[in-house]
């Protein structure tokens, strides 16, 4: 299967599942005030689907479809502290391979581990290792992840997300590794936007206004009205 037959199975189910669990959530019109003050019209919340048996047995499955369309042969399955473990957890065990995690910083106390599941040496001692994520934003603390896995001695080409903005930022973040690492997503934003629109939870003009958001998420705002609010 190539990505857009994944995208167009298994993204558009995900889709169903995120919009009616709230999962992500849509307001064009009244937009939500995201924790850096920016008001933005999408919310995302991947953790609801820890709530759905079925949706969490889709994500799994269309992670092994990307995994067999990369034709990559991970020997650990990686999960970013803490939305990303249910995801990774559920892989590894159909896969039948060991699991580790990655925290956004190290521990205070104790060993000061950043990353769980190694053994003694704390190190993947050049294992290739898959970073599962469950959104990618700007990239930037998957970036983080990925730099500790290779730090701990892993081989990272790819890290798979369940949804994605699609912002030229994390094109960027993502670019800038070296050696790369590329991010595949099941669910991408102008297909969750597509069957937003399909589905009835937004109308066209609203479905218009949530593409303006992406081709500028961070002047989206102020050029509707809605100003940053300061914190």
């Amino acid at each position: 299967m190539t990505i857009e037959e994944i995208r167009e199975n298994y993204g558009k189910q995900l889709a169903e599942y995120a919009l009616s669990l709230g999962a992500i959530q849509l307001k064009p019109t009244d937009p939500f005030t995201w924790a850096s003050g920016y008001r933005m019209p999408i919310y995302n919340d991947n953790r609801r689907f820890l709530s759905n048996p079925q949706a969490r047995a889709l994500i799994t499955e269309a992670f092994t479809q990307i995994l067999a369309m990369t034709n990559l042969h991970p020997d650990n399955i990686a999960g970013t502290s803490t939305a990303g473990i249910p995801h990774a957890t559920t892989l590894s065990d159909s896969l039948g391979l060991p699991l580790s995690y990655v925290r956004s910083s190290s521990k205070d106390h104790g060993m000061h581990q950043q990353i769980e599941g190694l053994l003694d040496s704390h190190s993947y001692e050049g294992k290739t290792v898959l970073l599962i994520e469950d959104l990618i934003s700007t990239g930037g603390s998957s970036i983080k992840a990925v730099e500790a896995i290779r730090a701990a001695g892993g081989l990272c080409p790819y890290t798979f997300a369940i949804f994605t903005y699609g912002l030229d930022a994390s094109k960027v973040a993502f670019d800038s590794l070296d050696p790369a690492c590329q991010y595949i997503s099941i669910l991408d934003y102008d297909l969750m936007v597509s069957c937003a629109l399909e589905k009835g939870y937004v109308n066209e003009e609203e479905a218009a206004v949530l593409s303006q958001w992406r081709a500028d998420p961070f002047g989206w705002g102020e050029k509707h009205g809605f100003h940053k609010v300061s914190k």
